[in-house]
Protein backbone atom coordinates (compact mmCIF):
# COMPACT_ATOMS: atom_id res chain seq x y z
CA UNK A 1 0.00 0.00 0.00
CA UNK A 2 0.93 3.54 -0.76
CA UNK A 3 2.59 5.56 2.51
CA UNK A 4 -0.08 8.70 2.44
CA UNK A 5 2.32 10.42 4.34
CA UNK A 6 4.65 10.24 1.49
CA UNK A 7 1.67 11.46 -1.20
CA UNK A 8 0.76 14.53 0.90
CA UNK A 9 4.44 15.20 0.58
CA UNK A 10 4.94 14.68 -2.72
CA UNK A 11 1.47 16.17 -4.17
CA UNK A 12 2.09 19.64 -1.75
CA UNK A 13 5.75 20.09 -3.37
CA UNK A 14 4.13 19.67 -6.81
CA UNK A 15 1.12 21.98 -6.22
CA UNK A 16 4.23 24.84 -4.64
CA UNK A 17 6.17 24.53 -8.08
CA UNK A 18 2.68 24.56 -10.19
CA UNK A 19 2.09 27.24 -8.27
CA UNK A 20 5.16 29.44 -8.18
CA UNK A 21 4.90 29.00 -12.54
CA UNK A 22 1.03 30.27 -12.13
CA UNK A 23 2.94 33.51 -10.39
CA UNK A 24 5.74 34.09 -12.91
CA UNK A 25 3.18 33.67 -15.94
CA UNK A 26 1.04 36.77 -14.62
CA UNK A 27 -1.10 34.49 -12.12
CA UNK A 28 -2.57 32.04 -14.89
CA UNK A 29 -1.79 28.88 -16.81
CA UNK A 30 -3.22 27.30 -19.56
CA UNK A 31 -4.60 23.78 -18.79
CA UNK A 32 -2.04 21.95 -21.01
CA UNK A 33 1.30 23.61 -18.84
CA UNK A 34 -1.00 22.46 -15.67
CA UNK A 35 -1.17 19.16 -17.01
CA UNK A 36 1.96 18.24 -18.24
CA UNK A 37 3.71 19.98 -14.76
CA UNK A 38 1.17 17.32 -13.26
CA UNK A 39 2.03 14.20 -14.94
CA UNK A 40 5.66 15.14 -15.78
CA UNK A 41 7.19 17.56 -13.75
CA UNK A 42 11.20 15.83 -12.96
CA UNK A 43 10.61 13.75 -9.58
CA UNK A 44 7.55 14.72 -9.01
CA UNK A 45 5.03 14.61 -11.75
CA UNK A 46 2.19 11.10 -12.00
CA UNK A 47 4.49 9.63 -14.20
CA UNK A 48 7.93 10.32 -13.13
CA UNK A 49 7.67 9.95 -9.39
CA UNK A 50 7.64 5.74 -8.96
CA UNK A 51 4.49 5.16 -8.76
CA UNK A 52 3.00 1.46 -9.64
CA UNK A 53 0.39 2.94 -11.72
CA UNK A 54 -0.62 0.14 -13.72
CA UNK A 55 -1.77 -2.88 -12.02
CA UNK A 56 -5.27 -5.63 -11.66
CA UNK A 57 -6.28 -4.69 -8.88
CA UNK A 58 -5.85 -1.31 -6.18
CA UNK A 59 -4.57 -3.61 -3.25
CA UNK A 60 -1.56 -3.91 -5.37
CA UNK A 61 -1.18 -0.10 -5.19
CA UNK A 62 -2.02 0.59 -8.87
CA UNK A 63 -4.71 2.98 -10.15
CA UNK A 64 -5.95 1.68 -13.23
CA UNK A 65 -5.46 -1.34 -15.79
CA UNK A 66 -4.76 -1.90 -19.44
CA UNK A 67 -5.67 -4.50 -21.84
CA UNK A 68 -2.28 -6.21 -22.05
CA UNK A 69 -2.57 -6.79 -18.31
CA UNK A 70 -6.40 -7.91 -18.28
CA UNK A 71 -5.39 -10.98 -20.84
CA UNK A 72 -1.92 -12.25 -22.73
CA UNK A 73 -4.35 -12.97 -25.80
CA UNK A 74 -4.13 -9.09 -26.66
CA UNK A 75 -0.50 -9.15 -27.06
CA UNK A 76 -0.59 -12.59 -29.12
CA UNK A 77 -3.72 -11.18 -31.65
CA UNK A 78 -1.59 -7.56 -31.59
CA UNK A 79 1.63 -9.93 -32.59
CA UNK A 80 -0.19 -11.30 -35.54
CA UNK A 81 -0.22 -7.89 -37.00
CA UNK A 82 3.06 -6.24 -36.24
CA UNK A 83 4.34 -9.72 -37.68
CA UNK A 84 2.43 -8.82 -40.97
CA UNK A 85 3.92 -5.09 -40.96
CA UNK A 86 7.11 -5.96 -40.34
CA UNK A 87 7.21 -8.64 -43.41
CA UNK A 88 5.85 -5.92 -45.33
CA UNK A 89 8.25 -3.33 -44.33
CA UNK A 90 11.17 -5.66 -44.51
CA UNK A 91 12.02 -4.55 -41.05
CA UNK A 92 13.12 -6.72 -37.67
CA UNK A 93 12.81 -3.92 -35.26
CA UNK A 94 9.42 -2.58 -33.32
CA UNK A 95 9.07 0.41 -31.09
CA UNK A 96 6.84 1.05 -28.34
CA UNK A 97 6.10 4.08 -26.72
CA UNK A 98 4.93 4.29 -23.48
CA UNK A 99 5.10 0.70 -22.50
CA UNK A 100 3.92 1.14 -18.84
CA UNK A 101 4.49 -2.07 -16.67
CA UNK A 102 6.17 -4.15 -19.54
CA UNK A 103 3.52 -6.67 -20.20
CA UNK A 104 2.68 -6.23 -23.78
CA UNK A 105 6.64 -5.66 -24.83
CA UNK A 106 7.45 -9.49 -23.14
CA UNK A 107 4.26 -10.68 -24.71
CA UNK A 108 4.99 -9.02 -28.20
CA UNK A 109 8.96 -10.32 -27.67
CA UNK A 110 7.64 -14.04 -27.40
CA UNK A 111 5.54 -14.23 -29.93
CA UNK A 112 7.58 -13.01 -32.52
CA UNK A 113 10.54 -15.01 -31.25
CA UNK A 114 13.52 -14.60 -34.34
CA UNK A 115 10.78 -12.71 -36.45
CA UNK A 116 12.29 -9.78 -34.00
CA UNK A 117 15.71 -8.74 -33.93
CA UNK A 118 15.23 -5.95 -31.77
CA UNK A 119 12.37 -4.00 -29.35
CA UNK A 120 12.78 -0.40 -28.79
CA UNK A 121 10.90 1.03 -26.05
CA UNK A 122 10.57 5.12 -25.91
CA UNK A 123 9.94 5.38 -22.24
CA UNK A 124 10.29 8.77 -20.01
CA UNK A 125 9.91 7.20 -16.43
CA UNK A 126 13.09 5.65 -14.85
CA UNK A 127 11.00 4.11 -12.44
CA UNK A 128 8.47 1.83 -15.80
CA UNK A 129 12.13 1.52 -17.09
CA UNK A 130 12.72 -0.84 -14.70
CA UNK A 131 9.48 -2.59 -14.03
CA UNK A 132 9.44 -3.10 -17.91
CA UNK A 133 13.17 -4.38 -17.38
CA UNK A 134 11.66 -7.01 -15.15
CA UNK A 135 9.22 -7.82 -17.70
CA UNK A 136 11.20 -8.67 -20.39
CA UNK A 137 14.31 -9.73 -18.29
CA UNK A 138 14.20 -12.94 -21.05
CA UNK A 139 14.35 -10.88 -23.79
CA UNK A 140 16.77 -8.80 -22.27
CA UNK A 141 19.73 -9.24 -25.47
CA UNK A 142 16.94 -7.71 -27.62
CA UNK A 143 15.32 -4.99 -25.60
CA UNK A 144 16.54 -1.22 -25.45
CA UNK A 145 15.49 1.97 -23.87
CA UNK A 146 15.53 5.65 -25.20
CA UNK A 147 13.91 8.62 -23.96
CA UNK A 148 12.97 10.29 -26.81
CA UNK A 149 12.31 9.89 -30.80
CA UNK A 150 14.88 9.37 -32.75
CA UNK A 151 15.85 11.38 -35.35
CA UNK A 152 15.72 8.54 -38.36
CA UNK A 153 13.14 5.46 -37.46
CA UNK A 154 12.39 2.31 -39.36
CA UNK A 155 10.27 -0.65 -38.49
CA UNK A 156 6.62 -1.05 -36.83
CA UNK A 157 5.40 1.22 -34.11
CA UNK A 158 2.88 0.66 -31.06
CA UNK A 159 1.49 2.58 -29.11
CA UNK A 160 -1.11 1.69 -26.75
CA UNK A 161 -2.73 3.72 -24.17
CA UNK A 162 -0.01 6.46 -24.73
CA UNK A 163 -1.78 9.52 -26.66
CA UNK A 164 -4.53 9.62 -24.38
CA UNK A 165 -1.26 10.99 -21.50
CA UNK A 166 -0.59 13.92 -23.78
CA UNK A 167 -1.61 17.44 -22.28
CA UNK A 168 -5.04 19.05 -23.55
CA UNK A 169 -5.72 22.25 -24.21
CA UNK A 170 -9.53 23.32 -22.90
CA UNK A 171 -11.87 25.28 -23.97
CA UNK A 172 -15.33 26.40 -23.10
CA UNK A 173 -18.26 27.90 -25.33
CA UNK A 174 -20.08 30.50 -23.15
CA UNK A 175 -22.60 33.27 -24.04
CA UNK A 176 -21.46 32.31 -27.49
CA UNK A 177 -18.33 33.11 -27.29
CA UNK A 178 -15.55 30.15 -27.31
CA UNK A 179 -12.16 31.05 -24.45
CA UNK A 180 -9.54 28.65 -23.20
CA UNK A 181 -9.91 27.25 -19.92
CA UNK A 182 -6.73 27.68 -17.62
CA UNK A 183 -5.49 27.64 -13.90
CA UNK A 184 -5.08 30.05 -11.31
CA UNK A 185 -4.28 29.91 -7.83
CA UNK A 186 -7.38 29.21 -5.35
CA UNK A 187 -8.10 31.75 -2.55
CA UNK A 188 -8.41 29.27 -0.26
CA UNK A 189 -5.03 27.57 0.71
CA UNK A 190 -1.27 29.13 -0.83
CA UNK A 191 -1.40 24.59 -3.15
CA UNK A 192 -4.87 25.11 -4.33
CA UNK A 193 -5.86 25.68 -7.42
CA UNK A 194 -9.24 27.31 -9.24
CA UNK A 195 -10.32 27.16 -13.27
CA UNK A 196 -10.40 30.60 -14.89
CA UNK A 197 -11.12 31.34 -18.20
CA UNK A 198 -9.32 33.69 -20.95
CA UNK A 199 -9.78 35.17 -24.13
CA UNK A 200 -8.73 32.85 -27.16
CA UNK A 201 -8.89 32.03 -30.84
CA UNK A 202 -9.08 28.41 -29.86
CA UNK A 203 -11.90 26.60 -31.58
CA UNK A 204 -13.27 23.14 -32.09
CA UNK A 205 -12.94 21.94 -35.67
CA UNK A 206 -16.77 21.60 -36.85
CA UNK A 207 -19.33 24.80 -36.29
CA UNK A 208 -21.22 23.90 -34.00
CA UNK A 209 -23.83 24.98 -32.36
CA UNK A 210 -23.06 24.55 -29.08
CA UNK A 211 -24.88 24.60 -25.95
CA UNK A 212 -23.91 27.45 -23.57
CA UNK A 213 -21.09 26.07 -21.00
CA UNK A 214 -19.82 23.40 -23.16
CA UNK A 215 -16.14 22.42 -22.44
CA UNK A 216 -14.17 20.35 -24.15
CA UNK A 217 -10.33 19.49 -25.61
CA UNK A 218 -8.05 20.29 -28.21
CA UNK A 219 -5.19 17.98 -28.63
CA UNK A 220 -1.88 19.79 -29.76
CA UNK A 221 0.60 17.70 -28.23
CA UNK A 222 -0.77 14.26 -30.01
CA UNK A 223 -1.48 15.77 -33.10
CA UNK A 224 2.24 17.31 -32.85
CA UNK A 225 3.43 13.83 -31.75
CA UNK A 226 1.94 12.18 -34.87
CA UNK A 227 3.36 14.52 -37.12
CA UNK A 228 6.94 14.05 -36.00
CA UNK A 229 6.51 10.20 -35.91
CA UNK A 230 5.61 11.01 -39.22
CA UNK A 231 8.11 12.87 -40.12
CA UNK A 232 11.16 10.88 -38.70
CA UNK A 233 9.23 7.08 -39.99
CA UNK A 234 11.59 6.76 -43.05
CA UNK A 235 9.74 3.00 -43.83
CA UNK A 236 7.49 1.25 -41.67
CA UNK A 237 3.74 1.28 -39.83
CA UNK A 238 2.34 2.55 -37.04
CA UNK A 239 -0.08 1.31 -34.48
CA UNK A 240 -1.82 3.43 -31.59
CA UNK A 241 -4.43 2.12 -29.60
CA UNK A 242 -6.58 4.07 -27.19
CA UNK A 243 -10.02 5.27 -26.41
CA UNK A 244 -12.19 7.66 -28.30
CA UNK A 245 -14.24 8.58 -31.00
CA UNK A 246 -14.09 10.55 -34.62
CA UNK A 247 -14.59 14.19 -34.36
CA UNK A 248 -18.19 14.08 -35.07
CA UNK A 249 -18.99 12.03 -31.60
CA UNK A 250 -16.17 13.82 -30.14
CA UNK A 251 -17.60 17.53 -30.60
CA UNK A 252 -20.98 16.32 -30.44
CA UNK A 253 -23.43 19.26 -28.45
CA UNK A 254 -24.41 16.12 -25.80
CA UNK A 255 -20.70 15.67 -25.05
CA UNK A 256 -21.13 19.33 -23.02
CA UNK A 257 -18.45 18.21 -20.21
CA UNK A 258 -16.10 16.97 -22.43
CA UNK A 259 -13.80 13.74 -22.14
CA UNK A 260 -11.32 14.68 -19.01
CA UNK A 261 -10.92 12.12 -16.79
CA UNK A 262 -8.73 11.34 -14.04
CA UNK A 263 -8.01 7.62 -12.24
CA UNK A 264 -6.74 6.74 -8.57
CA UNK A 265 -7.00 3.65 -6.96
CA UNK A 266 -9.65 2.16 -9.80
CA UNK A 267 -11.49 4.75 -9.20
CA UNK A 268 -12.54 8.03 -11.94
CA UNK A 269 -12.88 11.65 -11.10
CA UNK A 270 -13.78 14.66 -13.14
CA UNK A 271 -11.20 17.06 -10.84
CA UNK A 272 -7.64 17.02 -12.19
CA UNK A 273 -7.17 20.35 -9.95
CA UNK A 274 -7.38 18.08 -6.50
CA UNK A 275 -4.19 15.87 -5.73
CA UNK A 276 -2.06 17.10 -8.28
CA UNK A 277 0.51 14.20 -9.00
CA UNK A 278 -1.28 11.50 -7.16
CA UNK A 279 -3.62 10.46 -10.35
CA UNK A 280 -3.72 10.26 -13.74
CA UNK A 281 -5.28 12.33 -15.61
CA UNK A 282 -6.31 11.60 -19.38
CA UNK A 283 -8.63 12.57 -22.40
CA UNK A 284 -10.22 10.83 -25.01
CA UNK A 285 -8.43 10.73 -28.74
CA UNK A 286 -10.57 12.85 -31.18
CA UNK A 287 -9.17 10.24 -33.95
CA UNK A 288 -10.04 12.57 -36.86
CA UNK A 289 -7.43 15.37 -35.98
CA UNK A 290 -4.90 12.40 -35.91
CA UNK A 291 -5.11 10.85 -38.95
CA UNK A 292 -5.48 14.28 -39.97
CA UNK A 293 -2.43 14.64 -38.84
CA UNK A 294 -0.37 11.78 -39.43
CA UNK A 295 -2.04 12.25 -43.26
CA UNK A 296 -0.45 16.32 -43.66
CA UNK A 297 2.84 15.04 -42.38
CA UNK A 298 2.95 12.09 -45.36
CA UNK A 299 1.87 9.21 -43.50
CA UNK A 300 -0.83 6.81 -44.87
CA UNK A 301 -3.80 5.88 -42.96
CA UNK A 302 -4.08 2.79 -43.92
CA UNK A 303 -6.73 1.13 -41.17
CA UNK A 304 -9.48 2.67 -37.80
CA UNK A 305 -11.48 0.24 -36.41
CA UNK A 306 -13.08 -0.43 -33.36
CA UNK A 307 -10.35 -2.43 -30.64
CA UNK A 308 -13.03 -5.64 -30.97
CA UNK A 309 -13.15 -6.09 -34.85
CA UNK A 310 -9.67 -5.32 -34.97
CA UNK A 311 -8.56 -8.16 -32.63
CA UNK A 312 -11.22 -10.27 -33.85
CA UNK A 313 -9.57 -9.89 -37.27
CA UNK A 314 -6.47 -10.39 -35.86
CA UNK A 315 -7.43 -13.96 -34.97
CA UNK A 316 -8.39 -13.75 -31.21
CA UNK A 317 -11.38 -16.16 -31.96
CA UNK A 318 -8.46 -18.57 -32.54
CA UNK A 319 -6.57 -18.10 -29.34
CA UNK A 320 -9.63 -18.14 -27.57
CA UNK A 321 -10.71 -21.94 -28.58
CA UNK A 322 -7.54 -23.07 -26.72
CA UNK A 323 -7.58 -20.63 -23.63
CA UNK A 324 -8.92 -21.94 -20.23
CA UNK A 325 -12.00 -20.13 -18.84
CA UNK A 326 -10.45 -17.60 -16.68
CA UNK A 327 -8.23 -16.24 -19.77
CA UNK A 328 -11.85 -16.49 -21.69
CA UNK A 329 -13.48 -14.47 -19.18
CA UNK A 330 -10.47 -12.03 -18.80
CA UNK A 331 -10.12 -11.57 -22.80
CA UNK A 332 -13.80 -11.23 -23.16
CA UNK A 333 -13.44 -7.27 -21.75
CA UNK A 334 -10.88 -6.90 -24.65
CA UNK A 335 -14.50 -7.54 -26.76
CA UNK A 336 -17.21 -7.01 -24.88
CA UNK A 337 -19.31 -3.38 -26.29
CA UNK A 338 -19.87 -2.05 -23.18
CA UNK A 339 -16.30 -2.76 -21.42
CA UNK A 340 -13.25 -1.90 -23.84
CA UNK A 341 -14.37 -3.26 -27.08
CA UNK A 342 -16.58 -0.58 -28.87
CA UNK A 343 -14.72 2.55 -26.77
CA UNK A 344 -11.09 1.50 -27.40
CA UNK A 345 -10.28 2.32 -31.39
CA UNK A 346 -7.01 1.26 -33.20
CA UNK A 347 -5.44 3.85 -35.69
CA UNK A 348 -3.10 2.39 -38.52
CA UNK A 349 -0.56 4.28 -40.33
CA UNK A 350 2.09 3.48 -42.74
CA UNK A 351 4.62 5.13 -44.96
CA UNK A 352 6.76 3.72 -47.84
CA UNK A 353 4.42 0.57 -47.82
CA UNK A 354 2.47 0.96 -51.33
CA UNK A 355 -0.65 -1.56 -51.35
CA UNK A 356 -0.16 -2.44 -47.50
CA UNK A 357 -3.27 -4.01 -46.30
CA UNK A 358 -3.43 -4.68 -42.73
CA UNK A 359 -5.15 -7.34 -40.85
CA UNK A 360 -6.54 -5.73 -38.46
CA UNK A 361 -8.95 -3.99 -40.33
CA UNK A 362 -9.66 -7.16 -43.21
CA UNK A 363 -13.56 -6.77 -42.15
CA UNK A 364 -14.46 -3.97 -39.31
CA UNK A 365 -12.31 -0.34 -41.25
CA UNK A 366 -14.19 2.28 -40.30
CA UNK A 367 -11.99 5.17 -41.98
CA UNK A 368 -15.12 5.93 -43.41
CA UNK A 369 -16.04 7.27 -40.37
CA UNK A 370 -13.11 9.81 -39.92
Amino acid sequence: MRDSQDDSSVSAALARLVGTAIDRAGGWIPFSRFMAMALYAPGLGYYVSGRRIVGRMPGSGSDFVTAPELSPLFGRALARQVAQALEASGSDEVWEFGAGSGALAAELIATLGNRLRRYSIVEVSAALRERQRQATAASAGRVRWVEALPERMQGVVVGNEVLDAMPVDLIRFENGVWRERGVVRSGATSVGFAWADRDSDKRPPLPGPYPDGMTTELQPHATAFVATLADRLERGAAFFIDYGFPEAEYYHPQREQGTLMCHRAHRADTDPLVDVGLKDITSHLDFTALALAGQDAGLDVVGYASQANFLIDCGIGELLESADLRVRADAMKLLNEHEMGELFKVLAFAKGLEGFAPIGFAHGDRRDRL
